[in-house]
């Protein structure tokens, strides 16, 4: 893999995880703005998703269905066919608009968050020594 390369995948980390540090702080204490929690975590899981895509040479997508980058993913390592993504791609871009309203519970926001946190443990792992 190439230097331009690694540095466009450690760009797509950065900004996964920077949606991670905005779950993280919106759970700190009560919550209360779930969907955008959810947002958050679909969005981070996607990022992570796609960097792993793009570290094995794949053209991704302009897409935000989870279940279809973790099936994208699986055909290159095991363990993302393992997750759940429960309704995850809900919360991409388009339930942020007036009219396609749906506000999870806090139970749910919780394992949308536990989602894309397990999604970026795999993607960290299998990218270690190239992202480092």
């Amino acid at each position: 893999m190439n230097q331009e390369t690694i540095v466009y995948l450690k760009q797509w980390i950065q900004k996964a995880n920077e949606d991670l540090l905005v779950v993280d702080k919106l759970t700190e204490f009560e919550i209360i703005a779930t969907s955008a929690i959810c947002f958050h975590c679909q969005q981070a899981a996607e990022k992570f998703l796609k960097a792993f895509l793009i570290s094995k040479g794949v053209d991704i997508r302009k897409t935000h269905n989870i279940e279809f980058l973790l099936a994208e993913c699986s055909e290159f390592g095991s363990g993302f066919s393992k997750i759940d993504p429960k309704n995850l791609s809900d919360f991409g871009v388009d339930i942020r608009y007036p009219g396609d309203i749906y506000t999870p519970s806090e139970r749910e926001t919780l394992d949308h968050q536990k989602i894309a946190i397990e999604i970026k443990k795999i993607v960290e792992e299998k990218l270690s020594g190239i992202i480092e």
